[in-house]
């Protein structure tokens, strides 16, 4: 109990600590009455558990990033808060976002003790709230975790008219790709769309002349025989894929970090060049 956030009260009513211990240097407070192992990261999935603690005995529920997190849906910017929707009010918590509102039960799921609102509720909040590219990276998270087509956002909203936030989902969905394997990969081909390039195929698998596997690539444009590939790792890494896609006559174009979040002009015009390279 005492390696992950807990409730103090509970901690001291189960004789695991004191009153000086619980205040005293192993243990750091997270939220109200609810504190962690003073050496323990807080990352947003633990944040969140701590959330929870707090509000979950009132009727909280974990939504947006939070419950995103916990869904298994990897989408949440870096420097993203805890969020929890709560039916009654409580005071505003450093590092925690409020949201005043009942959950119906019927949007809410529980993962790791916790109730979380579905993937579909959650993608729902956050395509209307975040800017455009974070609202497809989560819808992309969310529909592939979550096994819906991002669609089913629009039939929401025709079951909610006039809900807030709502008017852009038509952008947000036609957009969306669940078949996307991580964020970067996602903004990387919103980037590619924004500078007017036709829409690449995702997660590509390229064969041989038998039919047998010999690639999966981020994205591609097949008829141009053009793979663009999302590399995180260092740049000196051995190229071995590169040099079997080059024997079928595909280009592969390397994109690395700074080239999508920095460099997405230069970056789109060296896909340019490699479609015009097979016109």
């Amino acid at each position: 109990m005492l390696g992950a956030p807990f409730r103090g009260s509970e901690a001291i009513a189960h004789g695991l600590l004191t009153r000086d211990q619980l205040y005293g240097p192993r243990f750091k407070r997270v939220f109200a009455g609810v504190f962690a192992p003073v050496d323990l990261a807080l990352d947003l999935a633990a944040r969140s558990r701590a959330a929870y603690l707090m509000v979950g005995g009132r009727g909280g529920v974990l939504v947006g990033y939070s419950a995103a997190e916990l869904l298994g849906a990897d989408c949440a910017p870096r420097d993203a808060l805890a969020e929890v929707a709560v039916p009654v009010r409580i005071h505003a918590k450093t590092g925690l976002r409020i949201v005043h509102s009942a959950i119906d039960p019927a949007d809410t799921v529980e993962r790791d003790g916790c109730r979380v609102t579905t993937p579909l509720r959650t993608a729902w909040d956050l395509a209307r709230r975040v800017e455009l590219v974070e609202a497809v990276i989560a819808v992309d998270a969310l529909a592939r975790v979550g096994g819906f087509a991002p669609a089913e956002l629009l039939a929401r909203r025709a079951a909610l008219p006039g809900s807030r936030g709502s008017r852009r989902l038509d952008q947000v969905v036609a957009l969306a790709d669940p078949g996307a394997a991580s964020p970067m990969e996602t903004r990387l081909r919103v980037g590619l769309l924004g500078a007017g390039l036709p829409a690449p195929k995702v997660q590509y698998e390229v064969r041989d002349g038998r039919d047998n596997p010999v690639a999966r690539v981020d994205l591609a444009y097949p008829g141009a025989r053009l793979a663009v590939e999302y590399v995180a790792d260092e740049p000196n890494v051995p190229r071995q894929r590169e040099g079997e896609l080059a024997d079928l006559g595909w280009q592969v174009v390397r994109v690395h970090r700074e080239d999508v979040l920095r460099g997405m002009r230069r970056t789109a015009d060296r896909v340019r060049a490699g479609l015009a390279r097979t016109s």
